[in-house]
Order: structure tokens, then sequence, then C-alpha cells
């Protein structure tokens, strides 16, 4: 396979049987990831937080960046035109949340301390986004479902 084209009648290198399980808890751990961002965020006082919460957070954060390289090595190059138009229906889904942010930022606004919480949500959508293909891709081509 060369630049994501496979030549005719040779199969493309295979995502190992553990990808799919690995996209499941890398998906896990980015749901978790989440959380910090979002009390902080919600919280009036950060300062009272444990110590152990902001430690908690960057190691969650950091074993989310390597599993989201992890996902990068497996898939890339090997997505196919099923994936991509996968992935923009998802995007297209996806793109709706800027409009509940902005209804959020709207109604609840003066309730949440943006500086606290808007940098990790922020850099943690821009991880969702940007391996969303691979993601897509570890999930339909280790389940053997797309060609």
């Amino acid at each position: 396979m060369t630049n994501g084209v496979t030549k005719p009648g040779v199969k493309p290198n295979p995502i190992p049987s553990w990808g799919r399980p690995f996209a499941v808890a890398t998906a896990a751990v980015f749901l978790v990831s989440c959380v910090f961002p979002v009390v902080a965020g919600l919280s009036k006082d950060t300062a009272s937080f444990p110590a152990w919460w902001g430690k908690l957070d960057v190691g969650i954060a950091f074993i989310l960046a390597i599993m989201a390289f992890a996902i990068y090595g497996l898939a890339h190059n090997k997505l196919n035109q099923q994936i991509e138009k996968t992935t923009y229906r998802a995007y297209r889904i996806l793109i709706h949340g800027i409009f509940i942010l902005l209804l959020i930022f709207f109604l609840f606004g003066d309730r949440i301390i943006w500086i606290n919480g808007l940098p990790g949500i922020a850099w943690r959508a821009w991880l969702l986004l940007y391996l969303l293909p691979e993601w897509i891709g570890v999930m339909e081509l280790a389940s053997g479902y797309s060609e």
C-alpha cells in the first residue's frame, strides 16, 4: 500500500484484533478526560480542589494523547472512501455542537468560569475532530466491516 492507495489484489495491512477494543478504551478515556475541564468551568473556586485533582487531570490527558497517537498510527493510510463518508457524516453532526455551546454560553454563561474550562475543552475538541477519521477507521477495519 502506497499513499493510501491499494494495488489490485493486495489487501492493506489489517488492523490488529486488539484495535477495536483499544479504540473503545480511547473513547472512554476521552470522555473521562472531558470531565475535568467541565467541572473546573463550573467551579467558582478551583483552589479548593485537592492537589491530586490537577495531577490526575494531566495524567489522564497524557494517557489520552498517547492513545490518540496509537490510534493514528493504526489507521494512518488505511482509510477508504466509505470511512471518509462516515467521517463526513459524523462531522456534520458534531458541528451542531458549536450551536449547543453558543446556547450554553447565552443561557448559563454567567455561571461558568470559562478561563478554567475552555482551554481543556478546546484541545479535547480539536483532538476529537482531528483523529475522528482514524478512530472510525480502526473501529470499522478492525471489525472486518469495511472492505
